[in-house]
């Protein structure tokens, strides 16, 4: 490390060079390239997935999403000669629009396509389900929209225009909003101001800690270096393996959290080089041999908790690990390589004016850790057990919601109330009006369960399984729990059937997710006895259902995995039973305190809509495991930090109040300036607007917050003291088998000797 330190140092000049060649050669392959992320969370074999194959194949024009335009008046009919004139106009204009193939309108034809290309602009299928397109209050009609492309291919130009066209036709009592997964691009989140508002919170955090703007900004670039890169290596990625439309926002969240972070330790290392006397080139060294040694163990923790989800073997999530650690290795490489470089080329800048002057009239002194963090080290020796209890009260008080954690799927319903997608699916689900309806006897809307209908397809073979096919829509009218059914339609072969099954409640209701399984367990096998026909239950209820059953069920696998390879590291790090447990005890706790405080946002809504992220609605199924591989990760980062200064005055005074009070008092500063700065980054992207990446920032930065203030500044040092000497404990006979690691430590002249006071400030990390 030492060396790769002195050559980046002597020739950072190509360094910087190769950096900036690397980074525009993979954002100039990314632009070429394009980006091909995946929105598909299905799980393969499950029963929905196995609906949702069945249906493309038999009937491939119902197997894509669709758009919808939505108006509703409040005084009179949506048949009324004016609304259908105005809003028949607008569909007009629609069909003709660039990039629309379809529209079907309640209405009936609206008109050929206006872009010469032989497109339909008219309405396929009977008058029944035009007048199924309006509602039985008459209020509230929707028409489809069908694009010439994916969802993933249309460019957000052009569904502005369907939006603007649309809306154009609103005024005089009628209301016209529109809603689907190409609509939800005119409302795509802006990932630059998330990325400017973090940013610039860190920067602040590091020049108040710093004193210096040159030493501020090379946490920054080192940061945006790295994560630059790995964002266009994720766009890069996708074109080999799945990857989720959520993975590259995720690393880049992640990214500037640990890189600046990393970047923070050896900048601190080598300012105090600085202080001490040595040379520019020499404190470089040192800052990079020590805890740049301390950030490549970091990161390699981070990065195996990322990979555990590979043991999952769900390939979407296999290309966020995958994406995640890209990152990561991209920000620890950046911080060994790219940061001494920049050392290098500012000097003794790296100090304030103010500790450049001191340092030239008075010379190096030594430094001797005082104020609050010494206090406070002082103050946590004294009162172990009442502090400890303290702190295990609140981490216990803010997991309880996690006990009423519901995983499910959030849809449009769940945006932010002022969207248009939003309130389209208010209307259609009746409760969205802006006057209201609420007096009439006569439903509103279609009711909650038309956002999310589900899919009955099945597989028929021979004339009695359709004959049951064929019965089974009476069944399932009598089936409670079902407001609507559809159907059946078969394909040309009648080999296959389809049913449309409207639910009382909403797709992220757990009614619904009860009638999904009454009748998978009872309705359907019963309606098959005696016949070999196959339903399956598809739709995006099911689907989620699915999901989160099989995210549950191999999510003990996981977790035992990530803590069984965390708590190795650290027994071989630290030669000690003790410390591994508390740091898996730990980590648990923040996780669990974390998705506490995630459950009272976003699943009872506590603040949600006061903070622009939508109504309270369930967790996403794979939130849980890619929240506890990150959760897992940075703290470990926090552990080996706090630990290692503890662990090298132990080995040298083997008394543990002093290793405890020492450890505390000389590193709390670093962890909390560095947890600041992880949470305000995370804390940023809950701006994001989008609803999964808020998840992520406001679950990631509770966890740094609880982890940073509460459990290692606190509770750790509290069971420390508590538990004494066995802390360091470990039987003869495990040690004598174990492999030895090292983190190299600082020179022995730099090594101060072991007394009654606090040592200076220096921090070597991980000496076993």
């Amino acid at each position: 490390m030492t060396a790769l330190a002195r050559w980046c140092f002597r020739r950072r000049i190509v360094v910087i060079v190769l950096w900036l060649a690397a980074f525009a050669g993979v954002a100039v392959a990314a632009g070429v390239a394009g980006s091909a992320y995946s929105t598909d969370y299905e799980v393969p074999g499950t029963e929905s997935g196995r609906a949702g194959a069945l249906l493309a194949k038999a009937f491939p024009g119902q197997s894509g999403d669709s758009d919808t335009i939505v108006w509703h008046t409040d005084a009179g009919s949506v048949r009324a000669k004016a609304v259908k004139k105005r809003m028949t106009h607008a569909l007009r204009e629609v069909a003709g629009l660039p990039g629309v193939s379809e529209v079907h309108s309640p209405y009936g034809r609206v008109a050929d396509g206006a872009r010469g290309d032989g497109a339909r602009g008219d309405v396929p299928g009977d008058a029944a389900q035009r007048a199924r397109q309006i509602s039985e209050d008459g209020h509230t009609a929707y028409a489809s929209v069908v694009f010439d492309r994916p969802t993933d291919e249309l460019h957000a130009g052009q569904v502005r225009k369907v939006v603007d066209t649309a809306q154009a036709a609103s005024g005089d009592g009628l209301q016209v909003e529109l809603g689907g997964a190409g609509i939800a691009l005119t409302e795509a989140p802006r990932a630059q101001l998330p990325e400017i508002i973090g940013l610039c919170a860190a920067a602040v955090v590091l020049f108040l800690a710093f004193g210096s703007l040159a030493a501020t900004v090379l946490p920054i670039i080192t940061a945006l270096a790295a994560v630059g890169t790995a964002s266009a290596g994720i766009t890069l990625l996708g074109h080999v393996m799945t990857v989720a439309d959520f993975a590259p926002m995720l690393g880049m969240l992640i990214g500037l959290g640990v890189g600046i972070d990393y970047a923070l330790f050896i900048v601190t290392r080598h300012r105090k080089g600085l202080r001490s006397g040595l040379s520019v080139q020499e404190a470089a060294e040192r800052a990079v041999s020590v805890s740049g040694r301390a950030v490549v163990f970091a990161g390699a923790t981070v990065c195996i908790a990322l990979l555990g989800m590979l043991v999952l073997r769900l390939s979407f999530l296999n290309g966020v690990a995958l994406a995640a650690s890209l990152t990561v290795v991209l920000t620890v490489a950046a911080s060994v390589t790219l940061l001494p470089a920049l050392l290098g080329l500012i000097g003794n800048r790296a100090l304030s004016r103010r500790e450049r002057r001191r340092l030239a009239e008075r010379g190096p002194r030594p430094e001797h850790p005082a104020g609050i963090a010494a206090r406070w080290s002082s103050f946590v020796e004294r009162h172990p057990k009442l502090l400890g209890m303290a702190a295990a009260a609140v981490m216990i008080v803010l997991a309880l919601p996690t006990l009423g954690l519901h995983l499910g799927t959030s849809d449009q319903g769940n945006n932010p109330a002022t969207s248009t997608t939003r309130k389209a699916y208010d209307l259609l689900a009746g409760d969205g009006a802006e006057g209201g309806n609420k007096g009439n006897n006569k439903a509103s809307g279609f009711g909650p369960g038309f956002n999310g209908p589900l899919t009955l397809v099945g597989s028929l073979d021979g004339s009695k399984d359709r004959l049951a096919f064929d019965e089974l829509p009476h069944r399932l009218r009598q089936t409670p729990g079902v407001a609507q059914v559809g159907g059946p339609e078969f394909d040309g072969s009648r080999s296959t059937g389809v049913i449309t099954v409207v639910p009382d409640g909403s797709p992220q209701s757990r009614q619904t997710s009860d009638l999904v399984q009454r009748l998978r367990s009872d309705v359907l096998p019963e309606a098959a006895d005696g016949t070999t026909m196959r339903v399956y239950v598809g739709g995006i209820t099911a689907g989620y259902d699915d999901f989160a059953a099989v995210i549950v069920g191999k999510l003990p696998l996981f977790v035992g995995v990530v803590i069984a390879l965390g708590s190795v590291l650290l027994l071989l790090a630290f030669r000690s039973i003790g410390i591994p447990v508390k740091a898996a005890l730990m980590n648990v706790a923040a996780v669990a305190s974390s998705f506490g405080i995630v459950v009272a946002i976003f699943q009872w809504g506590w603040g949600s809509e006061l903070l622009g992220l939508g109504s309270a609605g369930p967790i996403e199924p794979f939130l849980p495991v890619i929240m506890v591989s990150v959760l897992f990760g940075l703290s470990m980062d926090y552990q080996v930090f706090l630990v290692s200064r503890m662990y090298e005055e132990w080995q040298l005074t083997r008394d543990n109040r002093r290793a405890v009070r020492v450890g505390l008092a000389e590193t709390s500063r670093v962890i909390n300036s560095a947890a600041v700065i992880m949470i305000a980054v995370f804390a940023a992207f809950i701006l994001s607007g989008d609803r999964i990446i808020a998840m992520f920032g406001i679950g990631l930065a509770a966890a740094v917050a609880l982890d940073a203030f509460v459990l290692r500044t606190l509770l750790v040092p509290a069971l420390m003291h508590l538990l004494g000497g066995a802390n360091w404990w470990l039987p003869s006979w495990l040690d004598r088998r174990l492999p030895r690691i090292s983190i190299e430590p600082p020179p022995e002249g730099e090594r101060p000797a072991a007394g009654p006071g606090p040592r200076d400030g220096e921090n070597p990390l991980v000496r076993a």
